[in-house]
């Protein structure tokens, strides 16, 4: 068997398909969620949703190469698949790592298809970075949980079906030994979502209220008081779909990127040439450093932190990028309303927060990868209760 004519010959197909049903003006905001959904079933039906998850839950059971050729066929599309991010990058390979096959059999399969969109509920007002000093708390009762609480900058709350919760379980053991994992139905009575809007103008984020919000115990992802093991698994999850771009849709039209900075400015100037290249070779080591943490994950190897790595270079590939743009592009970059260069510029900063600040993946890194000695840790052995973290007194 021919593996590189059989792979070209998915390409192939891959690309029909996409002629046939992709469409350059796909909307990403509310009116166009029912459009995005419609395409999600047929991208699942037509077998380029989940294409390395596993058959038995749904998925394609396919290799990397199956996922990065029709990757690479599809940045000739815009495809409005980023409602489904969070589920596809973050809380579906959480379930797939860590659920029961209960909750595999009832999510992964819509999630794929488009049917279910997902959002992931870790941060809060006082626990971000330091996310293990959240207070949202679930307390037992009989075979359900009540959750009251807060969560924020909650991407596609306000669109999403489900989502990935982490609450503290037990006050009286260090905050991270007192945390539990559990699956929330975002519709249920007492779940209260409010937009926030960014500095471009557009409300992606959320803010999120749990009053008496009802959980059953079979929706409990992972075992009582280890959600922070659940956790890092999302995590990592997270920074590995961030850092390679996973449900985001493709960016052919990121002004910022190499293609649109080529239309913008003067490329017969040197100077300009020079920086050109220096970002195509940014841009290409970061796609090869994640192509290689991709394919150790299906060969088994889980990369652990050098999942923050490859997230740390996208963010500061991400701000190389606005600050090439803006020195290049001069008044044009901030001039006009719409201005999609602008919109971009203002959403980079974004990127060294989101998913964790790039102070944090540097001391992931440091402390989990090239093993320097770690920061002092004075909470470690502190019951979660004898804390004064965020609001607490």
């Amino acid at each position: 068997m021919n593996l590189d004519v059989n792979l070209a010959e998915y390409r192939r197909t891959a690309r029909t398909w996409l002629e046939a049903n992709a469409r350059a003006d796909d909307a990403q905001e509310a009116d166009g969620i029912a459009r995005a959904k419609e395409f999600m079933a047929r991208l699942y039906d037509a077998g380029y949703s989940g294409i390395t998850w596993p058959a038995r839950w749904g998925g394609q059971g396919l290799t990397q190469a199956e996922e990065r050729a029709f990757a690479a066929e599809s940045r000739d599309f815009t495809l409005p698949t980023y409602v489904f991010s969070i589920g596809l990058g973050m809380t579906g390979p959480t379930l797939v790592d860590r659920g029961t096959d209960a909750q595999r059999e009832r999510f992964v399969r819509p999630l794929l298809r488009g049917e279910e969109i997902w959002c992931q509920l870790f941060s809060e007002p006082g626990a971000g970075s330091d996310v293990a000093s959240l207070q949202t708390r679930a307390v037992r009762d009989g075979d359900d949980w009540v959750v009251n609480g807060q969560k924020v900058w909650t991407s596609v709350a306000h669109h999403a079906d489900w989502g990935l919760l982490l609450a503290r379980t037990d006050v009286d053991v260090p905050k991270h030994k007192g945390l539990t994992m559990f699956v929330v139905n975002m519709r249920h009575p007492g779940v209260t979502v409010r937009p926030l809007k960014d500095m471009s103008g557009r409300a992606n984020f959320n803010e999120i209220f749990f009053d008496d919000v009802t959980i059953p115990d079979e929706h409990r992802v992972g075992e009582v008081n280890d959600g922070w093991s659940v956790a890092v698994t999302t995590l990592l999850h997270e920074r590995l779909s961030i850092s390679s771009g996973v449900g985001m849709g493709t960016r052919r039209d990121d002004p910022t990127a190499l293609d649109g900075l080529r239309r913008l400015v003067d490329t017969t100037d040197p100077l300009v040439r020079d920086e050109l290249v220096e970002l195509h070779i940014r841009s290409r080591a970061l796609a090869l450093f994640n192509q290689r943490l991709a394919q150790e994950t299906k060969a088994g190897v889980f990369p652990g932190a050098r999942g923050s790595a490859a997230k740390l270079l996208l963010a500061e590939l991400t701000m190389y990028q606005a600050d090439l743009a803006t020195r290049l592009a001069g008044p044009s970059a901030v001039v006009g309303e719409d201005n999609p260069l602008s919109q971009a510029i203002s959403l980079a900063p974004g990127m060294a927060l989101g998913g964790g600040t790039n102070e944090i993946m540097r001391n992931i890194v440091g402390d989990r990868v090239l093993n320097l000695p770690p920061e002092p840790r004075v909470d470690k052995t502190v019951p979660f209760k004898d804390l004064k973290v965020g609001t607490q007194a």
